[in-house]
């Protein structure tokens, strides 16, 4: 039993991994649950229904695997900075488990470049959206940030929100996407890229509003 187990472990890691690096490449809507069977060395075509379901089940559980890998990271980083009253200590939190991460998995990564493609599909950025916000340390980020932000109007913090979200995951799939292909990068590490991104997110939060007329 505990060899079947095994298997099953190994099977389901191979199918995530295959399915990450081929929706990276090619947008989850081009790629079918067989490209993934294949890619994943599965003799069996339906393996990917058999262990996860549907496809939308399939990336559900490869935006799991990935909030899973930021959840110690950011909560070791809130517990360092306790109760900041600086704002760029908390957007330091959301930005820099992602960069610490990719760096520490070295070239090719494809996590960055598969939030990219999901991001435009409505469906799926929702998941996104829903599981990285149903983390209890996403959700204290989150408190700490906007308990800075008191008198931001409702719709500029969800548009601001939007605005954060969307720099960060096209930033970070941009260098993934040029480390990739040797290519040249605006700053030379993760840790410079988290720096320049915090600096870009901080603005945005605290640009001045301005009522349209």
């Amino acid at each position: 039993m505990a060899a079947k187990a095994d298997r099953a472990r190994e099977t389901r890691t191979a199918i995530l991994d295959a399915a990450e690096r081929l929706f990276a490449e090619h947008g989850v809507g081009e790629v079918s649950n067989r490209q993934v069977s294949e890619a994943a060395g599965q003799g069996n075509h339906f393996a990917v229904g058999y262990h996860f379901g549907t496809k939308t089940d399939l990336v559900r559980e490869i935006v799991r695997r990935h909030v899973a890998a930021l959840e110690q990271r950011r909560a070791g980083m809130l517990a360092r900075i306790g109760g900041s009253t600086e704002l760029r200590a908390w957007v330091s939190c959301l930005v820099r488990p992602a960069t610490d991460h990719l760096a520490s998995m070295g070239s090719p990564t494809w996590e960055a470049r598969f939030m990219a493609q999901c991001n435009t599909d409505p469906i799926l950025r929702q998941i996104v959206i829903d599981e990285n916000v149903a983390a209890p340390s996403m959700r204290h980020n989150l408190e700490g940030m906007f308990g800075l932000l008191p008198g931001l109007p409702g719709e500029t913090r969800k548009e601001r929100g939007d605005m954060s979200r969307l720099l960060c995951v096209h930033v970070l799939a941009e260098r993934e996407r040029a480390l990739h292909e040797g290519a040249a990068t605006p700053r030379s590490t993760w840790e410079a890229t988290a720096v320049g991104l915090t600096d870009a997110i901080v603005g945005i939060w605290l640009a001045p509003v301005t009522r349209a007329g």
